[in-house]
């Protein structure tokens, strides 16, 4: 389980930060930064926060609602424009930029899960599979994870039958199926294989 020892280890402010949304064919990749005050975490909140990917659905709403009460978040994304003429890589960090610098405050130290950092206004160090080590890390992975889901919910509304609502953009078999049947959308990734080759 993710804990804040990082953390009080590095002292200071520190912002954890990760994504949501590298490998779907549609939709904005989306990154979060958290810095969580830990004067106001209480203990069984603190044992809540998790990978998302290892929370449910319902869990990582409820979790995302409660997050100001303990933590400054800030959002970033990049949009299929930037995913497309960047490459998907380059656009993460981008979002990941764009998070850190929508929190309000500059960090002393930004923990980031993966194996890359972006240029940041602050140091920063990598961990990966941080989401599953560190409690800021894990509570920006539910952040990125619940605001993408909800973008890719409204964008479903404007194109049925991909299945958005359920796949949120990943290449699931309903999804391809659609892809090839309905054509791809403005919000699909051109740069994707599974998108290029239906557009061939």
């Amino acid at each position: 389980m993710p804990d804040l020892a990082l953390e009080m280890e590095a002292g200071g402010l520190v912002a954890g930060i990760d994504e949501a949304g590298r490998g779907p064919l549609a939709g904005p990749v989306v990154a979060a930064a958290a810095i969580l005050d830990a004067s106001l975490l209480a203990p069984s909140l603190a044992a809540a926060i998790d990978d998302s990917k290892r929370l449910s659905p319902r869990r990582r709403r409820e979790l995302f609602a409660v997050l100001p009460t303990f933590a400054r978040v800030g959002l970033g994304a990049a949009s299929v424009t930037e995913i497309d003429r960047l490459n998907i890589l380059a656009a993460t960090m981008l979002a990941m930029r764009r998070a850190i610098l929508a929190l309000g405050v500059v960090p002393d130290l930004a923990l980031i899960d993966g194996n890359r950092a972006p240029d940041l206004p602050c140091p920063a160090r990598t961990l990966v599979g941080g989401d599953g080590i560190c409690l800021s890390i894990a509570a920006a992975s539910i952040a990125a994870k619940v605001v993408r889901d909800r973008i890719m919910t409204a964008l479903a509304q404007r194109h049925p039958g991909f299945g958005w609502e359920r796949n949120a953009g990943y290449p699931t078999l309903e999804h391809r199926a659609a892809l090839v049947r309905l054509g791809a959308t403005p919000h699909h990734r051109r740069s994707f294989a599974p998108v290029a080759r239906v557009l061939q």
